[in-house]
C-alpha cells in the first residue's frame, strides 16, 4: 500500500507548481496560441505528464548512463531554476524559444511546461521526498495545467495583466529560494 504524507505532497505540488508556472506562463500560451491558431490542451497535459513520469522514474539510470550522480545534477539544476527565477523576477529572458507550426508538443509540452527546469527539480526532489509523493504532486498540477490551458483567455480577462506581473514575480521569489534550497542541501553548505 502507498505510504502518501500529504505535508510532501503539499511541498512538491506548490514546488512543482512554481517551476512549471503555468499561471505565468499565460502570456506565452496566448502567443503560441495567435500564431498556431489552436492548442491541443489534452495532449499537451498528457505528453507533460508522460515525460515527467517517465523523467521521474528512469531519470537516475540515464544520469548514471552519462556518469552523473543526482546531487550534482541537482546543483546544476539549482542553477537552471535560479536563472529562471531571475527571469520571472526582473522580465528579462535568458532562454529564447523558437515557435514551430505545431505548439501542443513543442515547444509547450517540452520544455515550457515539462522542461529542464522540472525535469532537473523532479531528480533534485527525489533527494527529499517519496517518490510516491512526488507522482501525486506530478499529477494534481498536471490537472491544473489542463484546466489552466482550458481555460486561458478567461483566466487573462479575470487577473488583467498587472495580476499576472505579481503573481510572475511572487513565483520568482519563491523559485529562488528553491534554488538556494537545493544548492545548499547538495552542497552542504
Amino acid at each position: 500500500m502507498l505510504d502518501l504524507n500529504l505535508k510532501q505532497i503539499i511541498s512538491v505540488s506548490m514546488i512543482l507548481f512554481a517551476i512549471i508556472d503555468i499561471i505565468g506562463s499565460i502570456p506565452v500560451v496566448i502567443a503560441l496560441r495567435q500564431k498556431a491558431g489552436h492548442i491541443e490542451s489534452g495532449k499537451a497535459t498528457l505528453v507533460s505528464l508522460l515525460l515527467m513520469i517517465l523523467f521521474l522514474y528512469l531519470g537516475d539510470e540515464l544520469l548514471k548512463l552519462i556518469g552523473l550522480d543526482v546531487p550534482s545534477f541537482a546543483i546544476a539544476g539549482s542553477f537552471v531554476i535560479f536563472f529562471i527565477a531571475m527571469e520571472m523576477i526582473l522580465g528579462v529572458n535568458f532562454f529564447k524559444e523558437e515557435v514551430p507550426e505545431s505548439v501542443s508538443i513543442v515547444p509547450l509540452a517540452f520544455p515550457l511546461i515539462a522542461g529542464a527546469g522540472t525535469m532537473t527539480t523532479l531528480l533534485s526532489l527525489k533527494t527529499e521526498y517519496a517518490t510516491q509523493n512526488i507522482l501525486v504532486g506530478i499529477i494534481l498540477n498536471m490537472i491544473f495545467v489542463f484546466i489552466v490551458l482550458k481555460n486561458t483567455l478567461r483566466i487573462e480577462r479575470l487577473l488583467g495583466n498587472a495580476g499576472l506581473n505579481v503573481l510572475r514575480k511572487a513565483f520568482g521569489i519563491i523559485l529562488l529560494a528553491i534554488a538556494i534550497k537545493l544548492f545548499r542541501a547538495n552542497t552542504g553548505l
